[in-house]
């Protein structure tokens, strides 16, 4: 098939043949997977040994017409009729071309059932037409899926997708969607066993909550997470966003300074005085001295005394602090009132500080969980012991405050110790979190076994293989190794581009995903690629990769934003996560070929070995991180007969020469 002749030229041909006359009423079509037309924009795509098929329909009056025909078969009164012919449409939906023709029949209005609904999320893939067209009374049916309490779970899956799409892509949909579907309702379809309708549930969820003014929005509290079934990559993201939407919710008391002059938030601090020394609020009315209070905020830990409103001016963590200290002092009052009393009673120079601890353990943990960041695009980190309890911010916080008591009195610390402490604290929390506990119980746990004496037990065995040897002899040492270290780091890249990568092909995620696999001949020589119907398991021969590109025509690497593919509008969603595993090949004759990394480790393996494979300097992560370790061991081993024994600064001095030579011995 020659594909620079007209393809209008190509059937003739054939069709003259077989001796078919009217050539104009055939076209060509895909004989396996999904049939579709060959047109004069897709012919492009067609690879080596495709079989295609000659049939009488053509893709723009014909497909018109094969379009108003299963219309017809639709509305037909035989259900068997409309079954046959719903499947049919769900097939031919994904060709954009006969999307174009049933779209402008107005066939979106049929769309009741399961394949009803999987053709209309293929048809509004295409963005031939708005969301904005949806009709309210649409809107409401999907809906009523949703709400219905024994819906078909294919129709209630394909439901729940299709409102999020509504809602992520039109702002006037979400205003729709919302009256029509609420958080409380959605809340249901978590409890229940599949995990796909869990997944698209909290997707909508999500989607809600992005699209909400700030005065409305809100995420569902619910124990998601039930058993020890695996999560799938899907459900582990939708459970990163709603953890970070969750935490988000906290960004506005963070940021919101205390006013002095409120007296409502002068009163939360008159409570945690009264809860810590009085027990009972005074039935008199009467107030303490202004002295006697001025002793007790000193000794709840305030920095300013006599005003500590003072101390929540400072965002983050603003009013958030406050917020954490009331409840810790009304859900688990004995602790906090055995933490006040037990500092209140040591030396001045050794008591732990509760208020200023709150204030500082509450931004640290602001950070450590990245409260006010918006999500990012393919990140699966969560914290499953926070789908575990309706309070879980406030717990969490309320084991760190005892947790930083505790080290606070093992490292017998005195107030000039204070960002010490904290640093401790903060490394043993991020520890603890880094083993994804699956509860509060769990968290409480790790901690137990990261105290004081066990995180220096660590530092000190992870500074061992790490000390800083600056002398020259040895920093000679390093410069001569270095060379030989990174040919052999270029030498497993190439090794690893001779075995080959797979990679997906950017699209929408609900369709079936596609692939295609590149390796690096034997010789260096070579890129070879090509298309793959599923994911390999293992190498993929050359022989199948029917696409190749020499090495001596590559010009340069793209990477990131400088990428072709990153810069179409078409690239979709080019958040943070995919322009950071994005580049490409630039080749004669000014031709690219595209990728995109599935994780940061092969992000690194290909564009170093590609800039090797160009003789340019290999700068990734990875590269610096495997020089380190590797030069690291090469100098241990090398050193290892100078096993304690002191490097000089600088070499021996030369000994003067002698005043004569005449020190010789004759052993004859």
């Amino acid at each position: 098939m020659d594909q620079k002749r007209p393809l209008s030229s190509i059937i003739r041909e054939v069709c003259d043949g077989w001796s078919l006359s009217g050539a104009e009423q055939f076209a060509l079509r895909y004989a396996d997977g999904p049939q579709l037309y060959i047109t004069e924009q897709s012919r492009g795509d067609i690879k080596n040994g495709t079989i295609l098929r000659l049939t009488v329909m053509l893709f723009d009056s014909q497909q018109a017409r094969a379009a108003r025909q299963l219309l017809e078969r639709i509305q037909s009164h035989s259900i068997d009729a409309r079954l046959e012919a719903l499947k049919e449409l769900a097939k031919l939906s994904a060709d954009p071309t006969f999307a174009a023709e049933y779209i402008n029949m107005e066939g979106l209005i049929l769309f009741m059932l399961a394949f009803t609904l999987t053709a209309f999320l293929e048809l509004m893939d295409h963005g031939i037409v708005s969301w904005d067209l949806i009709s309210i009374s649409f809107i409401k049916q999907i809906a009523g899926y949703v709400n219905q309490p024994m819906v078909d779970v294919s129709i209630l899956q394909r439901s729940l997708a299709i409102l999020e799409s509504m809602v992520l892509n039109s702002h006037s949909l979400y205003h729709r969607v919302a009256q029509e579907i609420t958080v409380g309702q959605l809340i249901g379809h978590l409890q229940v066993s599949n995990q796909e309708i869990q997944t698209y549930a909290i997707a909508l969820i999500n989607a809600l909550f992005l699209k909400a003014p700030e005065d409305r929005r809100q995420v569902g509290r619910c124990h998601v997470i039930r058993g020890n079934r695996p999560i799938k990559a899907e459900m582990a993201h939708q459970l990163y966003v709603l953890q970070v939407l969750t935490f988000n919710l906290l960004e506005e008391r963070m940021m919101t300074k205390m006013d002095p002059n409120d007296q409502a938030q002068r009163d939360i601090i008159f409570e945690l005085r009264r809860i810590a020394f009085d027990g009972e609020s005074d039935p008199t009315g009467t107030e303490k001295r202004k002295a006697t209070y001025t002793k007790d905020y000193k000794m709840l830990g305030f920095t300013n005394h006599v005003n500590p409103a003072m101390d929540f001016t400072q965002t983050p963590p603003g009013m958030l602090a406050l917020d954490n200290m009331l409840y810790l002092a009304k859900v688990h009052q004995d602790t906090y009132i055995r933490i006040v009393l037990e500092n209140s009673s040591r030396e001045d120079k050794h008591e732990c500080p509760f208020g200023r601890c709150a204030i500082e353990l509450t931004r640290t943990l602001c950070e450590i969980l990245q409260v006010g960041e918006l999500p990012n695009e393919g990140c699966n980190d969560y914290h499953p012991m926070f789908f575990t309890h309706d309070r879980a911010w406030e717990e969490f916080f309320c084991v760190c405050i005892q947790l930083l008591n505790k080290t606070w009195k093992e490292m017998r610390a005195t107030s000039e110790d204070f960002n010490k402490v904290m640093q401790v604290v903060r490394e043993q929390i991020t520890r603890a979190l880094a083993m994804k506990p699956s509860s509060i119980d769990q968290l409480k746990n790790k901690l137990r076994g990261l105290n004081y004496s066990e995180i220096l037990r660590l530092r000190q065995s992870e500074r061992m293989s790490q000390d800083d040897l600056h002398s020259p002899p040895i920093i000679e040492l390093r410069e001569r190794i270095l060379p030989e270290i990174l040919e052999l780091i270029k030498q497993q890249r190439l090794n690893r581009l001779c075995e080959g990568s797979c990679f997906r092909k950017l699209g929408n995620r609900r369709r079936q995903e596609k692939f295609w696999f590149c390796r690096l001949s034997l010789n260096h020589k070579v890129l070879h690629y090509g298309d793959l119907d599923e994911s390999p398991q293992g190498e993929v021969p050359f022989e199948l990769l029917s696409d190749k590109i020499p090495v001596s025509d590559i010009k340069s690497v793209l990477t990131g934003k400088d990428c072709p593919h990153m810069k179409e509008k078409s690239a979709l969603k080019q958040n943070k996560e995919v322009l950071e595993l994005a580049f490409s090949v630039l080749y004669d004759p000014d031709e690219t070929l595209n990728f995109v990394a599935p994780n940061k480790y092969e992000y690194c393996i290909w564009t170093d070995g590609l800039c090797a494979l160009l003789g340019r300097e290999m700068g990734s992560d990875l590269t610096r991180s495997d020089l380190d370790t590797l030069i690291s061991m090469e100098m241990k081993l090398r050193l290892l007969d100078l096993e304690n024994i002191t490097i000089p600064e600088a070499p021996p001095p030369v000994p003067k020469e002698p005043s004569s030579y005449n020190f010789t011995y004759n052993y004859s």
